[in-house]
């Protein structure tokens, strides 16, 4: 039987090795997953394979729904997000700054969602992706996954 590499889990990296790949950036991981813990406890964080040179990502999960994907990558972390059209919307009305809604509304819609990605530098940054999981876990609730 092969294995889906998409969804295969990996060991999860050292601390050191997570720290050489996030440079300057290594001081945002710990507050994004607190800032995610504190709203979506438990949170489950799934090590997979990713195509970048880091050669893995970080899935975070809250009850089996992915909130966002962590990608260490040449010195600095991006942040993957995909929202359904729910969420979208509660994006798109939420606090989050014009740049984000701007890159939302310029991703065509797909099977899975409106996926996007940006670099994660700073508390402010943080601060966007708790809203985005809070307009997915939002949009989760209304659909009964609470």
């Amino acid at each position: 039987m092969a294995v889906n590499n998409a969804t295969a889990e990996i060991e999860a990296p050292s601390r050191a090795q997570l720290h050489a790949a996030l440079g300057r950036s290594a001081s945002v991981w710990p507050g994004i997953i607190s800032g995610l813990e504190e709203r979506f406890s438990p949170l489950e964080l799934q090590w997979r394979p990713s195509g970048l040179a880091f050669g893995r990502m970080c899935a975070l999960r809250h009850k089996g729904l992915a909130l966002a994907y962590l990608l260490p990558m040449a010195g600095q972390l991006l942040v993957g997000v995909a929202l359904d059209e729910r969420a979208y919307e509660l994006a798109q009305a939420s606090a989050l700054r014009e740049a984000i809604k701007k890159m939302l509304r310029d991703t065509p819609p797909a099977p899975d969602g409106r996926g996007i990605r940006f670099v994660v530098k700073n508390e402010a940054d943080i601060g966007q992706v708790v809203i985005l999981a809070e307009c997915i876990m939002a949009d989760a609730r209304v659909g009964g996954l609470s």
